[in-house]
């Protein structure tokens, strides 16, 4: 009954519409705007959609383009994104028409750095259109003078090349952006750049600098002072430094401390109630716990990520939930199961034109193939990984693929033994030049049980040893339990 009476409604309206000259309709829209903007007061942009169509349909520009830009902050505040990018195009499409003067590329400007969030969220960080919303807030930002919006123009040019794997260009544009922050002595901007610095810092694999910025970045985050960067930039900097920092300390040997790090982030993501800032924490808590080779939680955290990212529409992190489910699921003994599910989600992630993280991904799908008894497959997934680490620089999981590598030669043939223990020299080599404690303890398990088989119990030991008396917590966890049990089987 009520489809039936809206369709009756709908069909007066045109009918009645198409009767009336298009000028006393643009006349009508102007007063209907006008009267309850009047009404409403300082309360209007709470109906600032409502306004804006009115408004637009007025041919009133100026107070249109006014209330669409509220009504993209309001979605932006309740994380409406994909209610805030129509807003956000409706306006620039208005813009297009309008004449050419400062003021208007100074309202380009900010709709182009409120657009980019929304984009990132729905269609990931390395989408062409985040590309361009963020480029042409750069060039903007030149025409109109150095403003506000430059630090968010440079954040998001740094995130599209983070995200593509272009570290390079990623951390120069977080140097520039420190320099600048440092330059005006804001806390906000300056705590961004020790974020964007410390992040990239931990993908080049260097995570005693990137514990120093992340670190500070924690440091220097205020909630009550910092909760609208939320919205500016689509995420809380306080949950994306922690969740980081997690994962920067377990590299670093400290897989407890890191733990309480990542409970940190999604205890505040909780309270800020943002749901982009909680499927952040909730995919890097699933990371840690697999880093843990906490399976169970691994896939709990997983479970709940999905069910988050289904409903917000959150492309990026749905893709990477879907991994690290299909790995739990592997490591549960669902191995083709898991395979699949992983294979799926690295083709959803791909999509997004992500690169960063592909090769710890492709690192799953190697191990669960060589499970699977195909270790060739394996071998050929671990070259590709490695072929991208040299290409991109992405060294945060570097030693664990030459690790597997090793394994997988092993599991392949007792021939390939001289190749695996390269294999597994270089994983050490690589762990202890980034001071990465746990995948040295890793690399060391590997070669000392080669060792081990082929009789040499006291160079096995002399090697684990040491690597294992470093570690002053994370007793618990299977790496450190695994050592210990080595260790004695070697003493």
């Amino acid at each position: 009954m009520a489809a039936a009476y809206r369709f009756l409604h709908d069909l007066y309206c045109e009918t009645l519409s198409a009767r009336v000259p298009p000028s006393r309709q643009q006349r009508w829209h102007r007063q209907i705007g006008a009267r309850k903007e009047t009404g409403y007061g300082t309360q209007a942009p709470e109906i600032a959609a409502e306004l804006a169509v009115h408004f637009e349909q007025g041919r009133d520009a100026d107070r249109a383009l006014k209330y669409l830009q509220y009504a993209a902050d309001n979605a932006l505040r309740r994380s409406a994104h994909a209610d805030a990018i129509t807003h956000l195009t409706r306006a620039l499409a208005l813009l297009k028409v309008l004449p050419e003067t400062p003021e208007h590329a100074q309202q380009e400007l900010v709709l182009q750095t409120m657009l980019g969030p929304a984009l990132m969220a729905t269609r990931g960080y390395a989408a062409p259109e985040v590309e361009y919303a963020y480029a042409r807030a750069h060039e903007l930002c030149r025409q109109v003078g150095e403003t506000p919006q430059l630090f968010q123009a440079l954040w998001g040019l740094w995130y599209f090349y983070l995200v593509r794997a272009e570290l390079q260009t990623a951390r120069e544009l977080g140097e520039q952006l420190l320099h600048l922050a440092q330059r005006v002595q804001a806390s906000a901007s300056l705590l961004l750049a020790h974020r964007m610095l410390g992040q990239t810092l931990a993908f080049l694999g260097e995570f005693s600098t990137a514990h120093v910025h992340l670190e500070r970045g924690m440091t220097l985050y205020d909630l009550e002072q910092h909760d609208a960067f939320a919205s500016l930039y689509g995420q809380d900097q306080g949950v994306i430094c922690r969740s980081w920092e997690a994962l920067t300390l377990w590299s670093l040997g400290y897989p407890d401390q890191a733990l309480q790090r990542s409970r940190e982030a999604l205890t505040l993501a909780q309270e800020l109630v943002h749901p982009f800032s909680l499927a952040y924490a909730m995919c890097f808590a699933g990371m840690l716990c697999q880093l843990r080779r906490d399976v169970q939680a691994a896939q709990e955290r997983a479970t709940a990520e999905i069910a988050l990212c289904t409903a917000q529409g959150f492309t990026l992190y749905l893709a990477r939930g879907s991994i690290l489910q299909g790995w739990a699921r592997a490591e549960q003994g669902q191995e083709a199961a898991g395979l699949a599910q992983m294979r799926q989600g690295l083709a959803a992630y791909q999509a997004t034109a992500a690169a960063v993280f592909q090769p710890y991904y492709l690192a799953f799908l190697a191990e669960t193939y060589g499970k699977l008894g195909q270790a060739e497959e394996g071998l050929t997934l671990l070259g590709e990984a490695l072929a991208a680490v040299h290409k991109t620089g992405e060294r945060f999981y570097e030693a664990e693929l030459y690790r597997l590598k090793g394994e997988l030669l092993l599991v392949c043939s007792a021939a390939h033994c001289g190749e695996a223990e390269a294999c597994f020299q270089q994983a050490l080599l690589a762990a202890r030049h980034q001071q990465a404690k746990s995948l040295e303890l890793r690399a060391a398990m590997s070669l000392s049980r080669l060792w081990q088989r082929q009789g040499k119990q006291a160079a096995a030991y002399d090697l684990l040893a040491p690597v294992y008396g470093w570690f002053t917590e994370g007793f618990d966890t299977p790496d450190l339990q695994e050592a210990k049990a080595l260790l004695a089987a070697l003493s």
